[in-house]
């Protein structure tokens, strides 16, 4: 059994040509022999963003904290803290920070996808 903080994994920045000011910790991963699920935990600094993409898997998504916006169907829908998001697979999606804060969200994909 994996306990911990999530302070306690180091934070890595997302390198991607489209994503601005946006960093993961990887809560559980393949290292944990994790057989199904990976969680991680997203942070989006103030006018951050992911990009725009989509992909044949997954996404359940949890909203801990901040304003943000999801990408839905060329739409921005507002979320924040308490909103559960689930993205299906082929689905264009886009997470982006629309407050001041830190907008930070846990988010879980298929062990296969990573």
């Amino acid at each position: 059994m994996k306990i911990l903080h999530y302070e306690d994994m180091e934070a890595s920045p997302v390198t991607h040509e489209e994503v601005k000011g946006v960093t993961i910790r990887w809560l559980i991963s393949r290292e944990d022999n994790a057989p199904n699920f990976a969680m991680r935990l997203f942070e989006v600094e103030s006018e951050g963003n992911t990009p725009l993409h989509s992909h044949a898997w997954e996404h359940e998504v949890f909203v801990l904290d901040g304003e943000g916006a999801v990408w839905k169907e060329g739409k921005e829908v507002a979320v924040g803290p308490g909103m559960a998001i689930y993205v299906p697979p082929d689905e264009k999606h886009c997470f982006k920070n629309v407050g001041k804060g830190i907008f930070r969200f846990i988010c879980l994909v298929p062990m296969s996808a990573v």
